[in-house]
């Protein structure tokens, strides 16, 4: 599904009373089915731009939407997800898994067969009766990811999902995302810090300068698919990221 944003500005109000600009102005199209990442300085609004396209923020002035509907609160089709896990406790991977359908009173045989079917792409297929406590930092993500593609959603929202693991568990799921995508194929935001990472799986890199965060930056990534974590060592891959680099430098 499409996203379309149009002159785009959201401001916060200060403890003063006064207007704080965040974000923008700013305008975008981002193709369906593409694989977007987003970069910039801390406290530019790359996360402040995620949840606007999720709903949760109101712009100040613009619009977004996403296909043709025009978001104003959060929607069906658009799920997003956090650094944080945000697993249940209580409830089994398995369960975790399934909430959305749950909640959608998707019957309990329908909702069990879709996770089973989800687990092995994960990983997961051994750990469907295991509960958080007992899951590594990457698997507990890779159950929160299962979570948000059980639901089959047009526009996927990463705000920074791996950042707070280490890199190798880092590399290993960023793989395990693109696989699924190629497999699913739904749109992409992707929030990041880390450039290689951005690099290796984007299509286009959008790049924020200094608050308020506006397009500084609208770079193509020219790997060919699928991607391998050997294409770090390639020419196009190292010229591709210092392009990234010096853009957020000059932000």
């Amino acid at each position: 599904m499409q996203i379309a944003i149009e002159g785009l500005s959201v401001h916060f109000k200060n403890a003063d009373g006064s207007a704080l600009a965040a974000l923008g102005p700013l305008s975008v199209t981002i193709d369906s089915g593409s694989f977007v990442a987003l970069l910039g300085p801390s406290g530019c609004g790359k996360s402040t731009l995620v949840r606007t396209v999720a709903g949760l923020q109101q712009a100040t002035t613009g619009t977004v939407h996403i296909g043709d509907r025009l978001v104003t609160e959060p929607m069906d089709g658009i799920v997003l997800m956090f650094q944080d896990a945000n697993l249940m406790p209580w409830r089994t991977v398995r369960d975790n898994i399934a909430l959305p359908l749950e909640l959608n009173f998707v019957p309990k045989p329908e909702r069990y067969q879709r996770v089973a079917s989800l687990l092995p792409l994960l990983g997961l297929e051994d750990f469907a009766e295991s509960y958080p406590s007992e899951l590594s930092g990457g698997m507990a993500q890779r159950a929160a990811l299962g979570r948000v593609l059980i639901q089959n959603p047009d526009v996927v929202l990463l705000d920074e999902p791996f950042g707070a693991l280490d890199a190798m568990t880092r590399e290993k799921i960023s793989l395990d995302l693109l696989r699924l995508w190629t497999r699913y194929q739904e749109t992409v935001l992707m929030v990041t810090h880390d450039i290689n990472e951005a690099v290796l799986l984007a299509d286009r890199i959008l790049i924020l300068s200094q608050r308020p965060g506006q397009i500084i930056g609208d770079i193509t990534v020219p790997l060919d698919r699928p991607r391998t974590l050997d294409m770090v060592y390639t020419q196009p891959f190292i010229e591709t990221a210092r392009e990234v680099r010096e853009t957020i430098d000059r932000a």
